[in-house]
């Protein structure tokens, strides 16, 4: 009996934790991102969807569909296209403010400068006012929809583990689909943005001219009208029943959104110099900033005023974007304000680093074309570990930009 009693004993003490087991919520080991150029979905559609998706992101806008009056592109995947559709490329934008020492404004209409115009008789031109002018180099989009899923703690917590003097600024902006929302920034050279249908409703208006319901107001031409010019009624990408905030500007949301992000070289990365390389990398403290991993919020998680669910294909995910999507003062700052209040006119948001291998120019401007310069091209916050990078040998500087390449 005591041999059945015991092990009737151990049976129940077993059924017991087994229970505990089955009542305790599930927890899902987080696992990387899909990677790839390939143009095919991340999951977040099918790849039917996906292609529709791709097909407007690439559509080529005219006059009849709203185009301008003023505006730099005819489609997204102008400035979004190295090598496939929705990655990088060479594009630049021109923007301009006035700075006396003290006082900043913008120029009549604002910053951004468009380069072209419907009519030349709107063709829009910095004046002699405009003392601060500056490119802004195209970003990558690829991958985006993981950058939109990462919660509040990823931004706290970097910038709790930086040391002083090199811990980035979070600032709160406006969610334009969820009025009265403002939520953690991460998308743009400014942080202009923390929401891809904010981002898309942004770049159809100021890129291609098209307003939408998020948008719906023209942009001037240095601020005179262009009302004689535009002959398409606004909001220009019109709500539907089904697509409240533009079939267009949706459309883009859900393509950034089902992207994969951008893939290492792995063939590279393999080799013993990418290896030390990396271990470089982070030894000298590049990773401060240049952050290499992050996990994306559960599947579930309510994002931008309820308006964004995370779903499954995107929760749980490890990414490896290589920043802290925060702005910092490195030294090479565009001298322009615009969501972030006057602390932000020399300040930049970290550029990610993934898909580092398809790009020829870099920093905002796009003004260096070697990795070495760009490097030495930083300053202030990150001046102790410029000072790092020098000290290196030759044999080790070459290795870290082995590493660089295979990104």
């Amino acid at each position: 009996m005591r041999r059945i009693k015991g092990r009737l004993h151990r049976l129940l003490i077993t059924d017991g934790l087994l229970l505990l087991l089955l009542a305790a919520p599930l927890v899902y080991a987080a696992t990387e991102a899909p990677a790839g150029f390939d143009n095919l979905t991340n999951g977040v559609l099918t790849q039917a969807q996906f292609d529709l998706d791709l097909a407007t992101f690439e559509e080529v806008e005219v006059i009849d569909d709203g185009l301008g009056p003023i505006y730099n592109a005819q489609a997204c995947r102008e400035c979004h296209q190295n090598p496939v559709t929705g990655a990088t490329s060479q594009i630049t934008e021109l923007r301009g403010a006035r700075f006396d020492g003290f006082f900043y404004s913008d120029p009549p209409g604002g910053s951004l400068f468009n380069d072209r115009a419907i009519n030349p008789k709107i063709q829009e031109r910095a004046g002699g006012a405009d003392n601060v002018l500056t490119f802004r180099a195209s970003l990558n989009t690829l991958g985006d929809g993981f950058v939109e899923s990462l919660p509040n703690t990823f931004f706290t917590n970097t910038q709790a583990s930086q040391p002083s003097g090199m811990k980035g600024q979070i600032i709160n902006v406006p969610v334009l689909e969820s009025p009265g929302t403002t939520r953690i920034a991460r998308f743009g050279w400014k942080n202009q943005h923390a929401s891809l249908l904010s981002f898309s409703a942004d770049a159809y208006l100021n890129e291609m001219g098209i307003t939408s319901p998020l948008q719906a107001t023209e942009n001037t031409s240095y601020g005179a009208s262009v009302a004689a010019y535009d002959t398409v009624p606004d909001p220009e990408d019109a709500a539907t029943g089904t697509n409240p905030f533009g079939p267009d500007v949706e459309a883009f949301a859900r393509f950034m959104r089902s992207t994969k992000v951008p893939p290492r070289d792995t063939a590279l990365a393999a080799t013993s110099d990418a290896i030390t390389g990396a271990s470089l990398f982070n030894s000298i403290g590049c990773n401060i900033c240049h952050v290499t991993s992050a996990t994306t919020a559960p599947a579930g998680t309510s994002f931008n005023g309820g308006k964004f669910i995370v779903p499954a294909a995107l929760g749980d995910k490890i990414i490896h974007p290589y920043s802290d999507f925060m702005l910092h003062d490195v030294g090479t700052g565009d001298g322009i304000i615009q969501n972030g209040g006057s602390s932000t006119r020399n300040k930049l948001r970290t550029p990610p680093l993934w898909g580092f291998r398809t790009r020829l120019r870099f920093m905002h401007d796009g003004e260096n074309v070697t990795r070495n310069n760009a490097i030495l091209r930083h300053t202030n916050e990150s001046e102790p570990i410029i000072q790092n990078y020098i000290s290196l040998s030759t044999t080790q500087k070459n290795q870290l930009i082995t590493f660089l390449n295979s990104l």
